[in-house]
């Protein structure tokens, strides 16, 4: 990462909205800790020079050199839910994972968006959900449940797919709660962001570049609140 970035991943910092949690605190980070970010494209992309996976690699390496923390990504572009659960126990268990962040739903919605059977129902989403979770968690991580972001960024709620959208953050809502995880409230998030920032009221280009993929600004923006749930800051 560039200087001009390694500074601007600091300084945004001061201006993430506080994350919402469910019944517990931060994640409280350990020695030899080895953390999993667990998704779809958004999580792929992540991976990269400038995505927000690599940016919270970079953040801890220099805040917790003397942790030797590994960062894992897990992302495949275009999957749901179901897809997880075929692919947890390979991808994420086989890693041996201390702390798993789960960051999944935009597909399940966009997907079902022409034809809802290749969406994902809400009740296989909060079931799936469930069972990923509890693998997750029988082998020993700490799951950290992250709401969907946006297909669209307009700031008024007139983005298509901002009901379900909703819909579908408040069952990892509702997830988080009962299973007393800690909540990355993405959702609550951006679009209190967007409110603030989108003046133009535009469908992309402020935290995305076609809406739903991170932008350099939105990678920031998901690494620093992600950041804050790790207590890292």
């Amino acid at each position: 990462m560039t200087r001009r970035l390694s500074l601007l991943l600091w300084s945004w910092m001061l201006f993430v909205p506080a994350v919402s949690f469910a019944e517990e605190p931060a994640v409280k980070l350990k020695a030899d800790d080895r953390i999993v970010f667990l998704g779809d494209s958004i999580t792929q992309g992540g991976t990269g020079p400038n995505g927000y996976v690599t940016m919270i690699r970079q953040a801890l390496d220099k805040k917790h050199a003397d942790l030797k923390i590994e960062v894992i990504g897990a992302g495949i572009s275009g999957n749901k839910v179901p897809d997880l659960q075929r692919r947890v126990d390979k991808d994420v268990i086989a890693k041996k994972p201390t702390i798993v962040f789960i960051y999944i739903g935009i597909n399940d919605v966009w997907h079902g968006e022409k034809d809802p059977a290749r969406g994902t129902l809400p009740d296989a989403f909060e079931s799936g959900l469930k069972e990923v979770i509890g693998k997750c968690r029988d082998a020993g991580a700490t799951v950290v449940l992250c709401t969907p972001t946006v297909i669209g960024e307009k700031n008024d709620g007139a983005n298509a797919l901002d009901a379900k959208l909703d819909q579908y953050s408040d069952i990892s809502r509702k997830i988080a709660k009962e299973l007393k995880l800690p909540l990355c409230d993405l959702r609550a998030a951006f679009v209190e962001h967007l409110k603030a920032h989108n003046k133009d009221n535009a469908e992309k280009g402020v935290l995305t570049s076609d809406r739903v993929h991170l932008n350099q600004a939105g990678n920031e923006f998901v690494a620093k609140t992600m950041l804050k749930v790790l207590g890292s800051q």
